[in-house]
């Protein structure tokens, strides 16, 4: 048997399967450059740029998630696992419960998280509109927000149900969104978030 024969039998045995690790491991090989944001939904990989304006609201909320959440219960651009065919994804916010727990391989769990944050980037928004928002209420995300700094808006969605949000809000940059009846327990203000 030739060494080229054992390496095709080696090969032959390893599995094809598409994995979010095989498809995240070739993406951290890849010169993906500085300040692109990069997330698999359904499969398909996604890149933007991560902008000014996009920062400053993210940032924004980090900050007021910051007065109900300690700092370890949050997240921002870190990959979550979500159910359904390849859902890698690196919400802009992420808050976690007090129970959360990492899995085997160290990353959160989605069962744990209690608030997404989304700041929407012109290349990626029907995905966070779209089948970003459907995965989120079929893992029972209980609070999801969108910021939208070319409409001047946010939507929050709540109670999932179903595979759905039983609930949407629609709130103009400027005004207040209260969440204080939700598990995140804070009056979120909007009045510094810049439009683009």
């Amino acid at each position: 048997m030739t060494v080229m024969e054992i390496d095709r039998i080696a090969m032959a045995d390893k599995s094809d399967e598409l994995t979010l690790d095989r498809m995240f491991q070739a993406l951290e090989e890849m010169p993906v450059p500085e300040g692109i944001k990069v997330e698999i939904v359904g499969g398909n990989i996604f890149t933007s740029p991560q902008r000014q304006v996009h920062w400053e609201i993210t940032l924004d909320i980090i900050e007021q998630l910051r007065t109900t959440y300690p700092r370890k219960r949050l997240a921002s651009d870190v990959r979550i696992d979500f159910p359904g065919y390849l859902n890698g994804f690196c919400a802009d916010v992420a808050a976690l419960s007090d129970e959360s727990v990492k899995d085997p391989k160290g990353r959160w769990r989605y069962q744990d998280v209690e608030f997404i944050g989304e700041v929407i980037s012109k290349r990626t928004a029907a995905n966070d509109y779209g089948l970003k928002k459907a995965i989120y209420a079929a893992a029972e995300v209980p609070v999801y927000l969108i910021a939208d700094p070319y409409t001047g808006r946010c939507h929050v969605y709540t109670e999932p149900k179903g595979g759905e949000y039983a609930v949407e809000r629609t709130t103009l940059f400027g005004k207040e969104i209260d969440l204080s009846t939700t598990v995140v327990g804070l009056t979120l203000k909007t009045d510094e978030f810049p439009r683009d």
